[in-house]
Parts: C-alpha cells; structure tokens; sequence
C-alpha cells in the first residue's frame, strides 16, 4: 500500500525557529516511517538564509513569504516581518492549492490556534472532502489568544468547528476545545521528551570545562529557565526573587523574546548583572548540558498548555518548581514530582529555592520520582505510535 500524504501548517519551523510546537512535529515526524506516511510542511521563511525547499528528517519543507538576514526569534519579529503572518493565510494556500494538485493530500494537520491554522482552515473550506486535523499545543493564556484572533474570529472559530479530530496536549486544553463548540473527536496526547538526549550526562571533564565558561565556582546554586523570554512565562519573577537569596545562588537564562532588554535593564536596577547569565538562543540538542550542570529549573507560568521544558528538565534529573496552571498539573504533584510556587510571588519562588537547597533528601525523592514518571509516561516513542493511529484512523 501506498504510503499516506499529510500536509502540515507551521507558522515556523527549524533550524532556525524552534519552540514546543515545532519539537513536537519534528519528534513525531522523524519516528513515522516515509513508508507509511509522508509529510510535507508550509511555514513561513522569514530568515533568508534558509532555502525556500529543503527536506529535513522525514518532513519535505515549503517556505513562503518574504524574509530578512538578520537574528530575530519568532517573539521579536520586526513589524515588516509580521505582516508575514497575515500574508501567510494567502501565501499558505495558494502553496498548500498547488501542492496538492501534485500531491493530493490525505490529510492537513496544523498545530496552535494561531495564524497557520486559519490558513489550515480555509483550505479545509477550499478542499472539504480533505480531512483536518487540528492539534492544541498553546501556551498563552485563552483570553489572550482570543483578543489576538477578534480581527478573525469567525475563522478562530471554526479551527474548533470544522476539524474532523481535535488532538491536545492537556486536559486544560481540551476542556477549551469544548467550550469554543468542538464536536468531532478529542484525544488528549501529550507532548514528550527526548529521554535518551535529556538523561545521558555528558563526562566530568566536559561538565567543569562548561561549568567553566559559565563561571560556577564552588558552593554555587544554578538556577535555570529554558524560556521564550516572554511576559507569560514570568521571567522577571525569578529575577526578582534573587534579591532574597544568597549571593551564591545564580541564574541562567536560555531563549529569546522581546522582553530580553526589560529583563537585563531590570537586572542592571537590581545590581544583579554577576548573578543573571542571559546566553540566548541555545539549539534544543545543546540545552541538556546546561541542565546537567545546574541544580533548580524554574518557570513560575502565568500560563501553561503543557510545558515540554518541564518534562527535560526532569529527564535531566534536576528538580522542577512551576506554577500550578494550565496543563503543568497534568504531570507536576507537589512534593511528589516536583514543588509549586505561587503565581507572580517572588517570595515564594525564594522559600522553594531555599527548600530544595536546604532538604536534600525530599530534592534527592522529587527528581528520582520525576524521571521515573517521564520514562513511563512522556517517551516519544510511546506518544507517537498515539499520534500515528488518530492519522492512520482519519485517513
């Protein structure tokens, strides 16, 4: 039998631009055999110098729109760039129109409720008897995403309406999916870990060389964030909270975003410029190293679908501290696999610092509970025969 044809709708995609939703793709993609199904991807370019065509993994990439050479994150795109993503509803099908005059799809999948899934949505409307699945994997708080949506709302919309199957990666988000009318079915299937890439720690020489070049001397407390440097993930809390622990404990920042110049200016009033280590864009394949030499991960999200930094962060066996929204309460019990704080509360972000540092034994119980619990339940391989069957069944 011939393999099956999906087409997917990414606002962005690697190398360049890489966040939860694109990991997931890439993830879920490579492990599904050509042989049983080929995927193709449209995503705007944005960088110029990626190619407009290039076949990464298992997936065959179609980039549209124009671009820029320059660094950028897909949160601090200039406002030329962001016309981009009104564009792309155009510049989305008319691609998506001609491939599939060539490839004649199976299927479409778009991941996010965010502007690839209204061009998802309106090929669906162009090509009906195509089936359309629509997978939540958002972040941002609901109110939010519908404000930004209101200009398209009646499109928003029927991202819930018209898909044939729903597939989230929380409760959180498929209770939303209900309540925006979702009538076809719902899966709930979480996002996952690379364990293998997380878990395996690098020598102890390669370890003190980095530990080095991020100047950790001894008795020093890393704290770390794998953030889009966003307002919802609260970065700012983490800073503010340092003033209340000891000069030892230090913080290493990893992501980009247009809060990156407020957060170091707010570093720069606070005297907290030795103590923040802001290192940018990381490469998914580089960030276990940095865990590895760090002792507390932290984000206090004011909002949260999942959270895939949550889950490596466990796999890399250090203990977590998350605020207890959205689909973090999916996998984090406190005290069992890992500590609550309390939303936008920097003291309470410096009593669980204190208690992990201080109590070894529960931090020691917390990070071996978590791994277990990743191992078992967030390994790709395990979440992707689940996503391979909701494709196979609707196809």
């Amino acid at each position: 039998m011939k393999p099956r044809r999906i087409l997917i709708f990414s606002f962005a995609y690697y190398p360049r631009f890489v966040g939860g939703a694109e990991v997931a793709i890439k993830e879920i993609t490579d492990r599904i055999s050509s042989e049983t199904i080929e995927f193709d991807l449209i995503c705007l370019r944005l960088d110029s110098r990626l190619p407009a065509f290039e076949r990464i993994g298992n997936v065959n990439i179609y980039r549209v729109g124009f671009s820029q050479h320059k660094e950028f994150s897909t949160d601090s795109l200039p406002w030329y760039l962001h016309i981009n993503k009104y564009l792309y509803l155009f510049t989305g099908v008319r691609k998506a129109l001609s491939l599939n005059r060539k490839r004649h799809y199976d299927a479409i999948w778009s991941l996010m409720a965010t502007y690839s899934s209204f061009a998802a949505v309106i090929f669906k409307i162009l090509k009906p008897k195509i089936p359309f699945i629509f997978t939540l994997q958002d972040g941002d708080p609901i109110p939010y995403i519908k404000r930004k949506a209101l200009p398209l709302y009646p499109l928003f919309k029927m991202m819930f309406t018209r898909a044939d199957h729903i597939q989230t990666i929380s409760t959180y988000l498929a209770d939303w999916a209900k309540d925006m009318g979702a009538k076809c079915p719902i899966t709930v299937v979480p996002n996952a870990v690379d364990f293998k890439l997380f878990s395996t720690k690098e020598s102890v020489e390669e370890q003190n060389v980095l530990k080095e070049k991020l100047g950790k001397k001894e008795g020093d407390i890393f704290v770390i964030t794998t953030s889009r440097l966003v307002v919802k993930n609260a970065v700012n809390d983490v800073i503010d909270a340092l003033q209340y622990l000891p000069a030892n404990v230090r913080f290493i920042v990893l992501g980009q975003g247009y809060q990156e110049k407020m957060l170091k200016d707010q570093c720069s009033m606070l005297e907290l410029n030795d103590r923040v280590k802001f290192l940018g864009y990381v490469p998914h394949k580089e960030m276990p190293k940095y865990l590895h030499v760090s002792d507390v991960f932290i984000r206090p999200s004011l909002s949260e679908g999942f959270g895939n930094s949550f889950i490596e962060a466990m796999a890399a066996e250090i203990p977590v501290i998350a605020t207890p929204v959205g689909g973090i309460t999916d996998f984090l019990v406190e005290g069992e696999t890992g500590l609550f704080c309390d939303v936008h509360s920097p003291r309470s972000i410096t009593q669980k610092i204190e208690k992990l540092i201080r109590d070894r034994e529960s931090r020691d119980y917390i990070v071996a509970r978590a791994k277990k619990m990743v191992q078992e339940k967030y390994e790709w391989n395990a979440i992707v025969e689940r996503m391979q069957d909701i494709f196979l069944s609707i196809v």
